[in-house]
Formats: structure tokens, C-alpha cells, sequence
């Protein structure tokens, strides 16, 4: 089994040793951002083919059939299949014994089991490498923020990186975006590097309009379905839906999970907000603390998970589209709104 630096190193460089790569694990953010290195290892013009896993199982040599095709523009290519599971292994052990593959495969495999013959299959090849995430807890996610910074040109304090993994929801892709658009702010580079701080975050946010997805989220904590209606017509028309929606709820989701332990330890509302710190923007802390009072922990582990499975499912080839998170947004909408009466 690859660690962090070693599969962190393989896709960087593009290995042309290694044919594919399995990532899994319950983390499938952190296992898509590793895939995203090997994109960008690829350069900017590389065609990227995405396979979905009842095609390679309906037709085993598919996998190796791309892996071996020339781009019709001649540059590079790469394929990723998600959801790729034990069904899959036909196709894989074809594209491992192939006598030459030339194009690098991807398997995003979510939490698959140690014991998995997929697993098995790819570590145990010379040609493949495969690599397990898992969801971090609150000190490591800051960690990554950090790291990432640092790669940026940014030096990120623990206060700071402590907000921008709150506002990331502990999602590492939509945290290294938002550090990415930090450091193009902040004119950062590891040549130049600077210090970021909280007045930069808060100008990026003012800049990309996230005020503006305020009614989004209260409509949805505060369970006002006619304004959330409104407000996602609203989005749509700028250009603002599907895992975009996701990643504006998330985060609060997840501070109010956070502000909801809290209270559950015997902390006041008050003083679990504050607890929060500047991972709250000063004029939502009424706000949070009462949808905290009105929202049990056990309702909110949930949303979580049913915005989370929606926003990945829509990100699939195959997926049912922005349509699927708008009913999962009523759905969590109708529940807050229960909890009023």
C-alpha cells in the first residue's frame, strides 16, 4: 500500500511506470484531489477519457483498450473511472498484464475494503499503486490547509487554517481551490511567498459574492422552502447550481454540527458560537446559535450525509444532475422546518 508522499510523488511526475492507480477510503475528496495531481501533471492540453465502471465490467478489454489508444490530437491522455469496485476486476488484471498500456488509469474506489480483490490486485502489482484515505479530524484537516498553503507560497497560521477547513466542510478539493484563489490574491508563489490573514479570506469572500449565498443557506437552517425556492431560481440564473449549492451549504452544516456538540457538552448557545470564532462571520452568530437550539445533532449528521451523497452522485458521468441536490435542499428544508413548529 502507496503512503501520502510516496502515491503523492508517483502522480506528480506522471510515473510511466505505474499504468494505473487505485484510490480509495471514505474520503473520496482527498482520493479526487490526488487524481487532480495526475491531471495536472498531464499539462493543460491532456485529453481525459472517463469510463464508467459498468462499461469496463460489461466489457473487460475497454480498460485496456483506451489505456492504449492515441490521443486524435496526439498529446497526452489519461482515464479515471469512479466507483470502481470489485466488479471491475476483470478489467483491471487485463490492463495490468497488457504487454504495453501507455495512457495512465485512474480508479476512485470510495471506501472499499482492505480485504478487497481490487485492493489486493493493484498493490500487489508492479505496474499499479493503490492508496486509502481517510476522513481527517479537525487537527489534521488544519494540518492540510497549512501544507497546502506552503505550496502556494502562502504561510497560513492555525487560526486561518482553522477557518478555511471550517468553510471547506473538511472537503480537501474545495479546500485547496479556495487556498489557491488566496494565494492568487495575496500575488503568492514558493518563490514569493506571504503571510496570509483573516482580511484577505474575508475580501476573497466578498469578492466572489458568497454574502449573496446568505438567503441561500438560512432558507434551507430555517426551514423557509417559498424563499428557498426562490433562491435557488435565483442561482440557477447566475450560473449557480448543483455541487455549486453543496459546497455553499456544507460548511454551515458543519459548523452548526460543530456549535450543536458544544451545547450537547453544556455550553449556552452563546458560548458555542464563540467557540467557533472567526469561522463565523459576526452577523450569522445569533443566526447559528438558534438554528443550533433547533436542530438535534443526530438531523444534522444527516443532512450531512444526504447533501454529501448528493453532490458526489451529480458529479458522476452518470449521475442525475443539479435536480438530485435541489430535492435533497427541500428535503433538509422541510425537516428544519418541522423543528419550528
Amino acid at each position: 500500500m502507496a503512503k501520502d508522499a510516496a502515491i503523492r510523488a508517483a502522480l506528480d511526475k506522471a510515473d510511466p511506470s505505474i499504468r494505473c492507480y487505485l484510490l480509495y477510503g471514505p474520503d473520496e475528496s482527498a482520493s479526487r484531489a490526488l487524481a487532480q495531481r495526475l491531471a495536472t501533471a498531464m499539462g493543460p492540453d491532456a485529453e481525459r477519457i472517463d469510463l464508467e465502471p459498468s462499461q469496463i465490467t460489461a466489457d473487460p478489454a475497454l480498460l485496456t483498450d483506451e489505456a492504449a489508444s492515441i490521443s486524435m490530437f496526439g498529446g497526452a491522455r489519461h482515464i479515471r473511472v469512479e466507483g470502481a469496485s470489485d466488479a471491475c476486476l476483470g478489467a483491471v488484471e487485463a490492463l495490468l498484464e497488457a504487454p504495453a498500456a501507455g495512457n495512465p488509469v485512474v480508479l476512485i474506489g470510495g471506501a472499499l475494503r482492505k480485504d478487497s480483490k481490487l485492493v489486493k490486485l493493484v498493490s500487489g502489482h508492479a505496474t499499479g499503486m493503490a492508496h486509502a484515505s481517510w476522513q481527517p479530524d479537525a487537527g489534521d484537516i488544519d494540518q492540510v490547509a497549512m501544507e497546502l498553503g506552503r505550496a502556494q507560497g502562502l504561510r497560513i497560521g492555525r487560526e486561518l487554517a482553522r477557518r478555511l477547513s471550517a468553510s471547506s466542510g473538511g472537503d480537501r478539493a474545495v479546500l485547496a481551490s479556495e487556498i489557491e484563489k488566496l494565494a492568487l490574491y495575496a500575488d503568492a508563489s514558493p518563490d514569493q511567498p506571504r503571510e496570509a490573514d483573516h482580511a484577505m479570506l474575508d475580501a476573497i469572500g466578498a469578492d466572489m459574492g458568497e454574502a449573496d449565498l446568505t438567503r441561500f443557506t438560512d432558507a434551507v437552517l430555517r426551514g423557509d422552502e417559498a424563499v428557498l425556492d426562490a433562491e435557488i431560481t435565483r442561482l440557477v440564473q447566475e450560473g449557480r447550481e448543483g455541487v455549486g449549492l453543496v459546497r455553499a451549504l456544507l460548511p454551515q452544516l458543519v459548523q452548526l454540527a460543530a456549535i450543536r456538540t458544544e451545547i450537547d457538552r453544556g455550553a449556552s448557545p452563546s458560548q458555542a458560537v464563540d467557540k467557533a470564532g472567526r469561522a463565523i462571520f459576526w452577523k450569522q452568530k445569533d443566526k447559528m446559535a438558534g438554528y443550533a437550539m433547533r436542530w438535534p445533532s443526530t438531523r444534522i449528521a444527516r443532512a450531512i450525509e444526504r447533501i454529501s451523497e448528493a453532490g458526489r452522485e451529480i458529479m458522476r458521468a452518470s449521475g442525475p444532475g443539479p435536480i438530485a441536490v435541489d430535492a435533497e435542499l427541500f428535503t433538509i428544508a422541510r425537516q428544519a422546518g418541522r423543528s419550528r413548529r
